[in-house]
């Protein structure tokens, strides 16, 4: 049986249907109705551009990604991935946009000979996935207010995360982080709006007359105490309380109440939810790692290096094709200061090692072989 050497022809037929997906999709409608944002324009906003946690851990990877030194097999290829096209840095637009959408797309722009030229990445929440009668995707759609552009699949590089119920789009992690997102900006405008109103407790109003109130008077009051007195920008305020009624505190003060503990926590949980450790954007209260170099380490071992090893090996896969040869990216991990300490250990296991030869020992450490008469 003959397991290699189908054509691409052949191959369409025997391939599995897949999920069709509409063009236009809810992102991060599994959320639920509350206050938590829905859409990912009204997640990006409130979520990155609102939230200096999420903001500082996505570029902190982002950026990371980007400062990975690269090996590439071709000169033209390193090229290609350090241009900076139309103000952009493309590994470190790709990282962003794999992290808070999952999904990174890039236009392959060619040059009036027909060679590739440049490589720009496209906003993920513009492009849609264009697919066949079985679900498999055969063009990609950009839509920019009105106006539609359309992209055959050899035109544009599609990398994504792996999501179990979409078989078209990745899995972002800004939809995971939304719950500790809401929690960690609800915590700090309760607290504004309280340092905004003297930090006043809550309590309850007490109708101290003989008679009780009618029922459009407690309709009134409850309205009144409904429409100015509650919520996160009522926190506080103060009440100017008529004749018969008196305001009983029973609230817990902001400090027994944690506000600061919450706000802690949740913050925590946005940094887990990218996979930058706690220490490294300096929020109190996690000892997990002994110290910062050590967490720095296991920063670019789980999350940088395992994103930019994706990203690379992507660009290479589509760049091939183009090359008509095999292109090579990946990560430099000889050069990444952050691991400078597991190469010295390395190093010194191998120096230490009386049993391998010199040849041995360079091959081991990726050193190029010596000349004979060395």
């Amino acid at each position: 049986m003959k397991l290699f050497g189908w054509k691409s022809a052949g191959r369409a037929f025997v391939r599995p249907a897949r999920s069709h997906v509409p063009l236009t999709r809810g992102f991060g409608s599994w959320l639920g109705v509350g206050e938590w944002p829905r859409s990912y324009e009204a997640q990006l906003r409130e979520g990155y551009l609102s939230n200096a946690v999420a903001q500082r851990a996505v570029r902190l990877v982002a950026e990371g990604v980007a400062s990975v030194p690269l090996r590439a097999s071709t000169p033209e290829a390193a090229a290609l991935i350090a241009a900076t096209s139309g103000g952009q840095s493309l590994l470190e637009t790709l990282a962003a946009h794999i992290l808070l959408h999952g999904n990174g797309y890039v236009h392959l722009l060619r040059s009036p000979d027909g060679m590739l030229a440049e490589l720009y990445a496209l906003r993920p929440e513009r492009v849609s996935v264009e697919a066949d009668p079985r679900g498999w995707p055969i063009g990609f759609r950009y839509r920019v207010g009105e106006a539609v552009s359309r992209f055959a699949s050899d035109e544009m590089i599609h990398i994504r995360t792996h999501h179990p119920l979409d078989d078209h789009y990745g899995l972002g992690c800004l939809g995971a982080a939304s719950g500790a997102i809401a929690i960690h900006n609800g915590s700090a405008r309760w607290n504004k709006a309280l340092l905004d109103n003297a930090a006043r407790p809550s309590g309850a109003l007490v109708h101290e007359a003989a008679e009780a109130l009618t029922s459009d008077q407690f309709e009134r009051l409850r309205d009144e105490l409904s429409r100015s007195f509650s919520g996160q920008d009522n926190a506080g305020r103060p009440m100017l309380l008529e004749g018969g009624l008196d305001w009983k505190p029973m609230g817990f003060s902001p400090s027994d109440m944690e506000f600061q503990k919450t706000k802690e926590a949740a913050a925590r949980e946005i940094a887990i939810a990218f996979g930058v450790p706690p220490m490294l954007l300096g929020i109190p209260g996690d000892a997990t790692f002994s110290n910062y170099q050590e967490a720095n380490r296991a920063f670019f071992r789980l999350t940088v290096l395992p994103l930019a090893t994706k990203v690379m090996a992507d660009l290479a896969h589509w760049l091939s094709g183009f090359a008509g040869e095999a292109v090579d990216l990946k990560p430099d991990l000889d050069q990444v200061p952050a691991l400078a300490s597991e190469r010295d250990q390395q190093w010194a296991r191998v120096s230490a090692a009386e049993f391998l030869t010199v040849a041995e020992k360079r091959m081991l450490l990726g050193l190029p072989k010596l000349a004979e008469d060395e």
